[in-house]
């Protein structure tokens, strides 16, 4: 059976939008409108989207005048700030994640109106599960429950599809999907941690808990030397050595062991401070294991990704472009970034990958949203009648 064409295929509404990443990877579905808040991502999306209806602005100021018809799926990959576990952990009661609420209020006012989603997707850090005792992860599937869809989480890391350790829990809630749930928790997506989290919720949700069934891909699509610019412009001797200067004393010794061995191997670092003892220390953290770590939005000099290249027995550094962190993403080449560097550094950081949203899309949300129209029909017809 030949695919829909754009105009027939099922629609989704993207909040928190960003540059639109998420609307990328969910093939098959026509973005029907989107919102963010930040001008920048604002600006990054119409310019690769530019047919798509954009709001820019507060969640919490749009209406349901405001969004058009009625949508197969709606996604929101609400700020995760107070929710991370690098974070304050300020949960859903928080400013910045509250606004999951005011996203929240629009689907439940669709289904005031018969037009609710058949689908809901909520994309956080994986600090959901355990932000407030467990209480915020509860209250999501609470409303998803009370609303009348099976709901079930899944936690997914962008490692299995792209060249970035990027772990990040979806939750998702479905109607008429019952056929795409497992009786139980699988790996790899059905974590430990998601597991303990699942036996915390009240019994309601658990009896509408789904386990939902999702295949992990055969490999990886590349790694990090992959993705890398081999032109870009390696940092002076005195700010490399400054760099180095940051490594723990077993950073130090596994990269002492490379340069000795006079291999050449290409590897990730990031800055960022940890305690030790009683002090807040600022370290530089290596790995080569073909993967970057995960993409963060830069703030001032921190949270910057590093690329480092030991060869014949000498060490250099640079730092990540926006590019290459845009393909860590999964984004093309084509993909139209910020002109300056922190900018599309700040829009990959905050956004989601695109294979797993592709993958979530292929084998959960269409045959989800394809069973539900087809439910929906002899109602539209009767109502026509």
């Amino acid at each position: 059976m030949s695919p829909p064409s754009p105009a027939q295929a099922p629609v989704a509404y993207e909040f928190f939008a960003g540059g639109g990443l998420a609307g990328l990877g969910l093939s098959g579905f026509r973005i029907g409108f989107a919102n963010d808040l930040d001008a920048m991502k604002a600006a990054a999306f119409r310019a690769n989207h530019p047919e798509t209806p954009f709001r820019l602005g507060d969640v919490w100021d749009i209406t349901l005048g405001d969004l058009p018809g009625r949508p197969d799926l709606m996604w929101a990959s609400s700020p995760c700030q107070d929710l991370s576990l690098a974070g304050a952990r300020g949960g859903l009661k928080a400013e910045r994640s509250g606004a999951f609420w005011g996203f929240w209020r629009l689907v439940e006012g669709l289904q005031a109106e018969d037009r609710g989603p058949s689908a809901v997707v909520l994309e956080n850090v994986c600090g959901l599960l355990t932000s407030g005792g467990g209480a915020d992860f509860s209250a999501v599937c609470e409303a998803m429950t009370r609303a009348g869809y099976r709901v079930g989480a899944l936690e997914m890391d962008a490692a299995l599809w792209l060249p970035q350790s990027r772990p990040r829990l979806f939750v998702v809630g479905l109607k008429c999907a019952d056929h795409l749930a497992s009786e139980g928790p699988a790996q790899p997506f059905h974590s430990p941690r998601l597991i303990r989290a699942h036996a915390r919720l009240p019994q309601s949700v658990r009896d509408a808990w789904a386990w939902w069934r999702l295949a992990p891909p055969s490999q990886r699509n590349g790694d990090l030397a992959s993705v890398l610019a081999p032109e870009a412009e390696w940092l002076g001797e005195a700010e490399t050595e400054r760099l180095l200067a940051l490594l723990s004393p077993l950073h130090r010794q596994r990269l002492e062991a490379i340069r000795a061995s006079g291999e050449r191997r290409i590897g990730a670092g990031f800055r960022r401070v940890r305690r030790e003892g009683d002090q807040r220390v600022q370290r530089l953290e290596l790995r080569f294991d073909g993967l970057a770590g995960c993409l963060r939005t830069p703030s001032g000099g921190s949270s910057r990704q590093y690329v480092i290249k030991a060869a014949e027995g000498r060490v250099r550094i640079r730092r990540l472009t926006g590019r290459e962190a845009a393909r860590l993403m999964g984004l093309p080449d084509d993909y139209r970034l910020p002109d300056r560097d922190n900018a599309a550094l700040k829009l990959t950081g905050d956004a989601v990958a695109v294979p797993v949203v592709r993958a979530l899309s292929d084998q959960l949300l269409l045959p989800a949203v394809a069973v539900q129209t087809r439910a929906l029909k002899p109602r539209a017809t009767a109502s026509r009648a």
